[in-house]
């Protein structure tokens, strides 16, 4: 695989180019024109224009462009944090960006448009948001397994072409580069295109028995169906889920030395091993509508489509990993049994080979804090464990010793937090088989027994946890206090119930414009080039009465609190006094509990206007929160009309209608390449 440009040195010719210069001193020089977006790859020794002026920062990679409204965009990368190094290769964060633009007249601080200037925030609110790692020689987007069997076949391939498709987060970005890579005759236009993955990568070293090794995670998260925890649930009909994300654990061990001897060099390891597991949302067409309650309402949408979009979706696994562990660890009673029906019903109904469906109760049989007792799920696992194995290869034969046919996949109602525990907890039995296989371990050992180890595997999976939860669900993970010190505690409870605050609050009042963030920046919205026809993003367009009501509740508030420094003229004038805003208040209150549904900091770009007003066949737990006149009653299959039409405004849901039908064209061009 040929390597990618580390630097490169940005020259600004007026308000026609943009000119990079690779600062290896070797490479061609690239050119990005600023009146139609053309990218050449210039002759070899072209000199820089004496126009020219060099940009101030160094530049550490082209993420790619955006077309907004009045202008497309050029996005770098203009710093970097190292996180660790994989076998020799040094793997990246991507700290600090900036935005080009090729439209001289468009000025980024201050954009000439209210509705420019809101792309322009969600952009640079995704990029300050999320984690987004890369490395210039290693293909950090793909597991080892699969690069270890296609090492050949990429030798003289560039990176984005090796990529995987699902975890090259700025794919869209990168469009146009790629197309006029593709139709480039030079292969040095490679050295330019960085692919870049959202998720999470941790190292670190290890000594146990003699033996120095490094311990690793990789998490990646998909491009397809990317979201928040409550805006993006469910599969779509091209069967990708929400929140899906592979975990890579990755064993490197080095030949046996004595305690205190000198290491080998960093790649340098006889034995390496990789363990695959994925999560992902249940497959099925659902969602969870916010009313800001601490419960949404569940809605399953029971759709005929359901059956095909679930078969693409298991038969896209098995095609990729081989064999399918279904871990389904969503309560079978109450709000979540719903959910559970449905997955059981339609992985009974396609009944694909590979593919073993296994239930495991977890709050039930952990309940009274016995975390002990996921072991149990593992026993049940331990002969699909053992089938499905895991990818090793030793230094001296570059044959595997063995490959990873399969994998579990692993899901709760959000794929965090209950997630999260069985997936280490499986990784932990992976590991000891494998140390157990090197004679590192004796037969009955397990890394608990050495505090050191296990504490870096504990805290190696909590940091992954958090990431994970944090960039889904708006805080840290729950449930953590066990993955970091094998106990469920107190401390533990209590940290939990700030967790969950903090992800309420988050997913009621913040959670849209961090959903347009991922739909405009993954290519599922393409703005319009008509700031004018958009103007519905940056008003509000609730009714008068809906907008006053929280203005009219503090207000209340304020002059009760206010009636306790009154003087005491008459005490009945100050009884009436608070009666009169006690009784404004609650009603203020009312209103806002019954009309929750428009309070709620809903995705303006797509809202979900489809699941909240789903009138088909399925089932919804509630109708809380949808207007005075909209309540239908708990448990009905048939929801009633909701008062809240300010989501489904005619002129929002035409405008989003052909954005949608303009963005399927290129991602079924996306698709096609």
């Amino acid at each position: 695989m040929r390597p990618l440009h580390q630097r490169l040195q940005l020259y600004t010719d007026g308000s026609d180019t943009y000119i990079f210069v690779p600062s290896e001193g070797q490479g061609q020089s690239l050119t990005v024109h600023r009146s139609s977006g053309e990218i050449v790859l210039n002759k070899p020794n072209t000199s820089i224009p004496t126009s020219a002026r060099r940009y101030s920062k160094t530049i550490y990679g082209i993420i790619g462009t955006i077309s907004l409204s009045l202008s497309e965009y050029l996005i770098v990368s203009t710093g970097r944090e190292l996180r660790g190094r994989l076998m020799g290769h040094e793997i990246y964060r991507a700290a600090d960006f900036d935005i080009l633009p090729l439209n001289p007249n468009v000025n980024v601080q201050n954009p000439p448009h209210p509705v420019e200037a809101h792309y322009l925030a969600l952009v640079k609110s995704h990029l300050s948001g999320g984690n987004f790692l890369f490395s210039y020689t290693w293909d950090l987007s793909r597991r080892l397994q699969a690069q270890h069997h296609f090492r050949e076949k990429d030798a003289q391939k560039a990176m984005w072409e090796t990529a995987d498709d699902r975890f090259f987060w700025n794919r869209f970005l990168q469009t146009r580069f790629i197309e006029t890579a593709i139709r480039s005759t030079s292969s040095d236009f490679g050295a330019f295109i960085l692919p870049i993955v959202y998720g999470t990568f941790d190292i670190r070293p290890a000594f146990l028995h003699g033996r120095h090794m490094q311990l690793g995670l990789i998490s990646r998260r998909s491009r397809f169906r990317a979201g928040t925890r409550y805006f993006r649930r469910g599969v779509d009909h091209d069967g990708h889920v929400a929140n899906f994300n592979e975990t890579e654990q990755i064993l490197l061990v080095e030949a046996q030395t004595s305690p205190g001897s000198m290491r080998a060099s960093e790649d340098s390891f006889v034995a390496k091993f990789s363990f695959v597991q994925i999560r992902g949302s249940i497959p099925v067409f659902w969602g969870e509508v916010n009313t800001i309650r601490y419960k949404p309402d569940l809605q399953i949408m029971d759709s005929p489509e359901t059956t095909d979009a679930m078969r693409r979706h298991l038969q896209e696994q098995v095609g990729i990993y081989g064999e399918q562990s279904l871990v389904n660890l969503v309560n079978q009673r109450g709000y979540e049994k719903p959910i559970k029906d449905a997955y059981e019903r339609y992985v009974a109904e396609i009944n694909i080979p590979n593919v073993r469906y296994q239930y495991f109760d977890f709050h039930n049989e952990c309940k009274h804090m016995r975390w002990d007792r996921i072991s149990i799920l593992v026993e049940k696992l331990k002969e699909d464990l053992q089938r499905q194995g895991y990818f090793h290869v030793n230094a001296t034969d570059p044959t595997p010793a063995k490959l990873q046919r399969g994998s579990v996949r692993t899901n709760c109602m959000d794929n965090l937090d209950r997630t999260n525990v069985v997936q280490a907890t499986i990784a932990k039995w992976t590991l000891n088989e494998q140390l157990q296989e090197l004679g590192i371990l004796p037969p009955s050992g397990t890394i608990d027994d050495y505090e050191a180890f296990s504490k870096d595997f504990r805290e190696m999976w909590a940091d992954h946890a958090d990431a994970i939860a944090s960039a889904y669900g708006g805080s840290g993970a729950l449930k953590s206090d066990f993955t970091r010190t094998n106990k469920r505690t107190r401390k533990g409870l209590l940290e939990d119930g700030v967790k969950s605050t903090v992800r309420y609050l988050k997913n009621n009042y913040f959670d849209g414009p961090r959903q347009d963030g991922f739909d405009l920046m993954t290519g599922v919205y393409v703005p319009r080039k008509s700031p004018s026809l958009s103007l519905f993003l940056i008003t509000d367009t609730r009714p008068l009465l809906t907008r006053s009501m929280p203005l009219v509740a503090w207000f209340s508030l304020f002059m009760i609190c206010a009636g306790f420094t009154l003087p005491r003229t008459a005490d009945y004038s100050r009884i009436y006094f608070f009666l009169v805003w006690l009784v404004v208040l609650a009603l203020s209150l009312i209103f806002i509990v019954k009309n929750g549904i428009d309070y709620v900091s809903w995705p303006r770009l797509l809202p979900p206007t489809e699941i909240i007003h789903y009138m088909g066949p399925g089932y919804r737990s509630g109708y809380h929160g949808m207007g005075f006149k909209g309540a239908a009653g708990p448990g009905r299959h048939h929801p009633g009309k909701s008062n809240s039409k300010w989501l489904g405004n005619k002129k929002v849901k035409v405008a989003n209608r052909v954005e949608e039908m303009e963005m399927g064209s290129v991602s079924s061009k996306k698709r096609r390449d």
